[in-house]
């Protein structure tokens, strides 16, 4: 029979549990040719152990085990025990010509069939094969979503918590918080080197798709025109190098989380096209003319002015407003007092392990210096400037000099004081005087010289 060729392809395997060897005999030869492994069994006290060696796909479970018990209470017995050690193993019955109320009782404990006795073969055959069919395809089904996770877990690699206990950070998180479990779109804001992709994958993280992919999607990497067909796919001849149909990131994202990193890059074209698919949440691939509905939890980023682009007509106010059901704003590291202890910790046991350099410290000077930068660079910048330090100190304390930042610093500050801008230079003092305290109020004003109330003032004024 063709159908039974599918079972040997699929390595199906059965056990068959009776306490009459004859009956195993005549049962294993029957599926010998239509089953590729048949395992008989006539103590089905040995049962725990055959369902860890073999993992069958499907048991024949004989109901009665004592001489002339026809109760069936045994065969109901171990049915409850094949469920509970291997939930996903089918189980026919097999009972005595007339036993209903016994096979009734079965299926309603988990069996998936009944065969009388004497069966017909053809009847048993036909039973064997539909059970296996379905197991085998549920198989199938568990190994592939096993299969996504396990890409899902590849691709997008276990996000450490976002750093830092700042009040700024802390109104992030809280806002990740309120969000994760909705389903609205999110628009992240913030300067280069800010860890926009981070909050993102924490959102998805704490999100009811946390299972699903997170798809990541750089748009400033994509030239224009193989934006389309890397949004919504395309089919084999759309255009000249469409040699095979291929999926878009909208349609990878299904069930998951699409993040759409510089967003602000798209050209005014293909924002029309964006915003087409996040209205019907529907894509139509390059070659096509059907659309493809997806379900995605979108979230977008930028470092770009998004509204003042809106005003200079180069950014749609509807795509705007149709991405950004909330903003969460990422400060930039300069605003962050009193993280930049805890992240260079973190980054330093990081690359002491990379490196192998467990002993390695810095020294409090070292860690001063790194607090007054301003880290134009942001988060990513103090990664590599840590890293680097790792790499080339021969020591086991890093000091000042160890970190090659003061360069950089020195030039900024020469810039800063030949520019006669008034607010510049008193927002440039209040946020120094609040990094060198840590944050600390009372020590920041008594710093410059003024009253907590005047510093408040300041820190309304300038967004601090």
């Amino acid at each position: 029979m063709e159908s039974t060729m599918d079972l040997h392809q699929e390595d199906a395997t059965v056990l068959i549990i009776d306490d009459e060897e004859d009956m195993l005999l005549t049962l294993k030869m029957l599926l010998k040719g239509h089953v590729p492994h048949v395992f008989t069994e006539s103590n089905p006290y040995h049962l725990p152990r055959l369902l860890r060696q073999h993992d069958p796909d499907l048991i024949l479970l004989d109901m009665n085990f004592r001489k002339g018990d026809t109760s069936g209470e045994d065969g109901l017995t171990w049915l409850g025990k094949i469920k509970d050690i291997s939930h996903r193993t089918d189980v026919i019955i097999i009972t005595a010509h007339g036993d209903i109320d016994t096979a009734v009782k079965a299926l309603k404990r988990g069996a998936v069939d009944f065969v009388e006795k004497p069966w017909h073969n053809e009847k048993l055959l036909a039973s064997i094969q539909s059970a296996l069919r379905v197991n085998l395809s549920q198989k199938k089904i568990n190994n592939l979503e096993k299969v996504n996770q396990g890409l899902s877990a590849a691709l997008n690699p276990g996000t450490k918590r976002l750093i830092g206990n700042s009040p700024k950070m802390n109104e992030v998180k809280k806002t990740i918080e309120k969000v994760a479990e909705t389903e609205v779109n999110v628009l992240i804001l913030g300067e280069n080197g800010t860890g926009k992709e981070l909050v993102a994958k924490a959102i998805h993280k704490r999100s009811r798709r946390n299972n699903a992919v997170f798809v990541n999607v750089d748009l400033g990497a994509i030239p224009e025109t193989l934006l389309e067909s890397e949004l919504f796919g395309h089919k084999k001849g759309s255009f000249t190098d469409a040699h095979e149909d291929r999926i878009g990131r909208f349609a990878a994202a299904d069930k998951g989380t699409l993040f759409l990193d510089e967003i602000g890059n798209l050209s005014l074209p293909a924002q029309s096209k964006l915003l087409y698919a996040i209205e019907n949440r529907a894509v139509t691939p390059v070659g096509t003319n059907n659309p493809l509905s997806v379900d995605i939890r979108l979230i977008c980023a930028t470092n770009m002015p998004l509204y003042e682009m809106v005003q200079e007509n180069k950014f749609r106010q509807d795509l705007l407003y149709r991405m950004n059901t909330v903003e969460i704003h990422m400060p930039p590291l300069r605003e962050r007092f009193g993280d930049i202890p805890e992240l260079v910790e973190h980054f330093l046991e990081l690359y002491r392990k990379k490196y192998q350099k467990p002993e390695l410290k810095i020294s409090p000077e070292a860690l001063q210096s790194l607090e007054l930068h301003d880290w134009p660079g942001n988060i990513r910048e103090l990664r590599q400037v840590l890293e680097r330090a790792v790499v080339l100190s021969e020591k086991e304390l890093l000091t000042a000099k160890d970190f090659s930042i003061e360069r950089s610093a020195i030039y900024r500050h020469h810039r800063d004081q030949n520019t006669l801008n008034i607010e510049k230079h008193e927002r440039s003092l209040v946020l120094r005087a609040l990094q060198l305290h840590k944050g600390n109020i009372s020590k920041a004003s008594e710093e410059l010289g003024i009253t907590r109330a005047a510093l408040y003032r300041r820190l309304e004024k300038y967004g601090l």
